[in-house]
């Protein structure tokens, strides 16, 4: 009897917690002892101990039973947390390498446009230059067109007063004048010049009073045409 209380308190840790323990303690009710009979100890003891050993055995099987449930319950807990892990991983990777993939879609695109802009850009100033260049040459053979006019003109011009002023201007005679013709000579001369003068501020007023004449006229005609609403724009004589 000793040796079995003593296995049992041994292999306490292993029963608790496993198995709960009765919330009541049932009542063993001790053998009766017939009368005039004798009574074999050694039978009852024998019969207790495999009893007793029985029970254990019952809660040691009981024991792995429920140790070897939570151990299964644990390693499918655990499976679980990994595949869950495993699942999240793939979705940051597969995510991470999607947002990979539109950063350079976006970083091309980018680089396409510049370029097509830079493409553009160069065009359009190979355009300007061209056309700054036909412009300089066209307007570089007008003007030189105009000054071949103008100085032409200009020349054409300068002979005729040359040649006007040669004709009215006679080469003086007066070596062989004496004081009294040279002095009457000056005077007349004078004279010419005064009326000279004279004729030309005369017409420098006509002129300007023709200029005058003239400006009246085109602002009434200008007038007369803004009111109807189909004027043009005439210039000014200077």
């Amino acid at each position: 009897m000793y040796d079995m209380v003593k296995l049992r308190e041994s292999l306490s840790f292993i029963t608790d917690g496993a198995k709960p323990k009765p919330k009541f303690v049932p009542n063993i009710t001790a053998p009766k002892m017939p009368d005039g009979e004798k009574v074999d100890f050694d039978d009852i003891h024998r019969k207790r101990q495999d009893k007793d050993l029985s029970e254990l055995q019952s809660l040691i099987e009981s024991h792995f039973i429920q140790r070897k449930k939570e151990e299964e319950e644990l390693i499918s807990l655990v499976n679980r947390i990994e595949k869950r892990r495993a699942e999240r991983a793939e979705q940051q990777r597969v995510r991470a390498e999607r947002e990979k993939e539109r950063q350079a879609r976006v970083a091309e695109e980018k680089d396409r446009k510049e370029a097509e802009d830079q493409r553009r850009k160069q065009d359009d100033d190979i355009k300007k230059k061209k056309a700054l260049t036909n412009m300089t040459h066209q307007y570089g053979g007008i003007q030189q067109k105009s000054e071949n006019r103008k100085g032409a003109k200009k020349q054409t011009e300068r002979e005729k007063k040359k040649k006007i002023l040669a004709d009215r201007r006679k080469p003086l005679s007066i070596d062989h004048l004496n004081e009294d013709k040279l002095k009457e000579k000056a005077s007349e001369m004078w004279q010419r010049m005064m009326e000279l003068e004279a004729e030309k501020f005369d017409l420098s007023e006509k002129l300007k009073k023709q200029k005058y004449d003239i400006n009246q006229l085109l602002t009434r005609v200008q007038d007369h045409q803004s009111a109807k609403g189909r004027g043009k724009k005439m210039g000014r004589v200077r």
